[in-house]
């Protein structure tokens, strides 16, 4: 019987325990964590997300300070203000919301945020402390399946784990969080040959490739767990939108192999939010 993997429950759950320890914090008299989000231009898709991110911190009792930049802003005032948050004793966490201007060096803004304050674990010397299996901050998306696994009670270590994708934000850290958890890891790409044969070995299959319903159902091992990364719309007349969401992974065909999977939408997307807010209280213990 497939168990489905529940993100929205499991984010509520971890969010509700994150607001009780900044009440306890807070009660103790100390400042709660503060997250600042800066966003250049006038992506309405990243003003919608900054959004959900700004309601989810004031619901855990989070400061939160949401600041806008103009979309023909120059690289040295992104970095000013940067580098202005850095020295803000409120702001514990900084989140540049992504993707920037193209007139923009996007690695030079996030090697700008002081590396203790990256809660998107995009830094250089945090992604270097996570190849080297040291504690630091993870980015959220793969750090929240590690989560789900865990809070699943579904072993990692010794299994044969397959991620689907290289990205900086969801494959490779996905890769090394697992390796860290003691399975053996292969790295699947475009340039990959005989997918379909390395995912019926896989007991443990992390999709990240963005692309629906890329990953068939006949391709997953009986057993397996399925972790779906990917959002996509694609069009559905019969839909009051025009269009609905899907995975990566052929849902219904993977559902009736697999011992745990994800869904989408309800699946990792939720939990992504959750341990942002999780890095961010993490990174207020870096401060007095």
């Amino acid at each position: 019987m497939t168990t489905v993997i529940d993100g929205k429950q499991l984010s509520e759950t971890i969010r509700a325990e994150i607001a009780a320890a900044v009440k306890k914090l807070t009660d103790a008299g100390k400042i709660p964590p503060g997250l600042a989000v800066v966003i250049v231009g006038d992506d309405k898709a990243s003003h919608v997300y900054v959004s959900s991110k700004k309601k989810a911190c004031e619901a855990a009792g989070f400061f939160s300070r949401e600041i806008a930049l103009a979309a023909n802003t120059t690289q040295t005032d992104l970095i000013f203000t940067i580098e202005q948050l850095n020295r803000d004793a409120s702001i514990h966490g900084i989140l540049l919301q992504l993707p920037l201007p193209a007139h923009l060096d996007e690695f030079a803004a996030l090697q700008a945020i002081d590396p203790r304050k990256d809660v998107d674990g995009f830094h250089p010397t945090n992604v270097g402390y996570l190849s080297l299996g040291v504690d630091t901050f993870v980015p959220c998306t793969p750090l929240g399946v590690m989560e789900m696994l865990k809070r699943y009670n579904i072993p990692v270590e010794g299994k044969n784990a397959l991620v689907i994708g290289r990205s900086n934000i969801v494959g490779k850290p996905m890769a090394a969080l697992l390796t860290k958890a003691n399975a053996t890891v292969t790295i699947a790409h475009s340039r990959t040959r005989d997918l379909p044969g390395l995912c019926r070995q896989a007991d443990i299959l992390v999709a990240g490739i963005g692309k629906a319903e890329f990953v068939k159902g006949d391709w997953v091992k009986e057993g397996a767990v399925v972790i779906d990364v990917g959002t996509n719309s694609i069009d559905d007349p019969s839909s009051p939108r025009g269009y609905r969401l899907v995975g990566d992974v052929e849902y219904a065909g993977a559902a009736k192999r697999a011992s745990f999977i994800t869904p989408v939408p309800g699946g990792v997307g939720p939990m992504t939010i959750a341990m942002l807010l999780a890095n961010t209280l993490k990174s207020r213990q870096n401060f007095p």
